[in-house]
């Protein structure tokens, strides 16, 4: 008489056979093409279709886009490793002192003696609650706008080299003209909301990775606290980062937070760790903060399999 497991083998395989391939398929499948389950757990956050701008690598573990507009890209490379609405115009608050930054320090006099006007003092939303007649050291207000995104300190500094505003922004349009950011426009000098005032995802990468070849600015963004004082005053204003990856994250190198109601949460933020380099603009995302560790983590990995 036939042996049962012979007549297994004499019609094909079984049902129950067939069903733990077939599981043991799917296992390997899960493994290789989904990257951190934890991530895609907790990005999955707003209903935006992502197309990714990869090749030859597996796609990010969302479904969803985790911001309105995202790029990141490998330095080393120029490849960009994701990008979601990254040519989209939007209002980018307060990476505009990115510019404004560049601007000053192309235009202006660190060691330069500035008087705070009360249209400067007077500036709301994040400031240093500066004084109309106290002076400050040019620097010193670079510092503070670009370590605690201080508006006030950003407008003093601004209507010192420009003139008045006005005649700053015209100096930023300029530049951002010369460096060929064709979607981006300012209409002030701090990042206030205004319809005439954007900037993409692509435009700040360009223009973060032009101001980081300044050696004032490198320096600057990636400091986590400051003192300064005025000139002509005792009164000491302590400056901490709005930058909450600073110190917490390794190798990350800065570089500008922003927030407006329009605009939401966004960042601009560079990171080297093992032989990587990255830059990664957010432009309005719920949770930015948990959006950039969690894109940082993605872009560390795939960077390190492409080199």
């Amino acid at each position: 008489m036939m042996r049962r497991d012979d007549e297994r083998s004499s019609r094909g395989i079984s049902l129950a056979d067939t069903a733990r391939l077939l599981v043991g398929l799917a296992l390997i499948s899960a493994a290789t093409a989904t990257p951190s389950l934890a991530i895609a757990k907790s990005v999955a956050a707003q209903p935006v279709h992502v197309q990714p701008a990869m090749a030859g690598h597996q796609p990010p573990p969302w479904r969803v886009a985790p911001a309105h507009g995202i790029l990141l890209k490998d330095l080393k490379t120029g490849r960009v490793l994701y990008e979601h609405d990254a040519g989209k115009r939007m209002s980018p608050a307060s990476l505009t002192k990115i510019m404004s930054a560049l601007v000053i320090l192309e235009n202006g006099q660190l060691d330069d003696l500035v008087t705070i006007s009360p249209n400067a003092a007077r500036a709301h939303k994040t400031h240093l609650r500066v004084k109309a007649g106290q002076i400050f050291r040019l620097e010193d207000l670079l510092k503070a706008m670009l370590i605690m995104s201080a508006n006030d300190a950003c407008l003093a500094a601004v209507e010192h080299v420009g003139g008045d505003e006005a005649q700053f922004v015209v100096l930023m349009n300029a530049k951002a003209a010369a460096l060929g950011l064709a979607d981006t426009h300012f209409s002030n000098g701090c990042g206030f909301d205004n319809p005439d005032h954007y900037s993409t995802a692509e435009d700040l990468a360009t223009l973060s990775v032009i101001a980081l070849d300044q050696p004032i600015f490198r320096e600057l963004v990636r400091e986590e606290r400051a003192i300064i004082t005025p000139v002509n005053g005792q009164h000491a204003y302590i400056l901490h980062t709005t930058n909450k990856l600073l110190g917490r994250i390794p190798g990350v190198e800065g570089v500008k937070t922003g927030f407006t109601s329009k605009a939401g949460r966004c960042l601009v933020a560079k990171v080297s760790q093992n032989g990587s380099d990255l830059l990664l603009v957010i432009l309005n995302s719920n949770r930015r903060w948990n959006t950039a560790t969690n894109l940082i983590s993605y872009g560390l990995r795939v960077s390190e399999v492409s080199h």
